[in-house]
């Protein structure tokens, strides 16, 4: 995160997961799921709040966050009008999927989930237990009214140069 007196940015201890939820209508949405630790995750809830993020509930609203996207790569969340960066640690990849529905809608739904909603040992299972596993953890994190949503932009270059608007 970068502080709005114009320092660089800090990497905050994150977890970002990135997936692409099918719709109705069939034109896919990418989403960013992000949690924070508990140092961090009140700091996080305000800026988004400024941003125009609210408890998830009903369709997510547009917000003024930017996600920026360079390469295959998510770099950071951008919110409170460019005052207030998050960045991953580590590179997080974007799949060939998941930078198409970003391009196509020109936004992604980012969720951002209170600290310790990533269960232990998510990792280690097998890829569908990861996903049922995790899945259950959201969904209560949801139910219990700690989860924030909107919708954000999304500004770079995807897979192999092209654009994402």
């Amino acid at each position: 995160m970068a502080g709005e007196m114009g320092g660089g940015p800090e990497r905050a201890p994150m977890v970002w997961a990135l997936a692409v939820r099918e719709t109705a209508d069939g034109a896919p949405f990418a989403e960013v799921i992000v949690e924070v630790g508990p140092g961090l995750h009140g700091e996080l809830v305000e800026n988004l709040v400024d941003s125009g993020f609210t408890l998830a509930a009903g369709e997510p609203p547009d917000t003024t966050g930017v996600l920026e996207v360079r390469g295959p790569r998510l770099a950071r969340l951008v919110l409170v009008g460019g005052r207030q960066v998050w960045e991953p640690a580590s590179p997080v990849e974007a799949s060939p999927g998941w930078v198409a529905a970003a391009g196509d809608r020109g936004r992604a739904i980012v969720l951002v989930v209170p600290p310790g909603t990533w269960p232990p040992g998510l990792m280690s299972l097998a890829p569908q237990e990861r996903i049922d596993l995790f899945t259950r953890s959201l969904e209560e994190a949801r139910a219990a009214g700690r989860v924030l949503h909107g919708t954000a932009a999304v500004d770079g270059a995807g897979a192999g140069g092209a654009g994402v608007e």
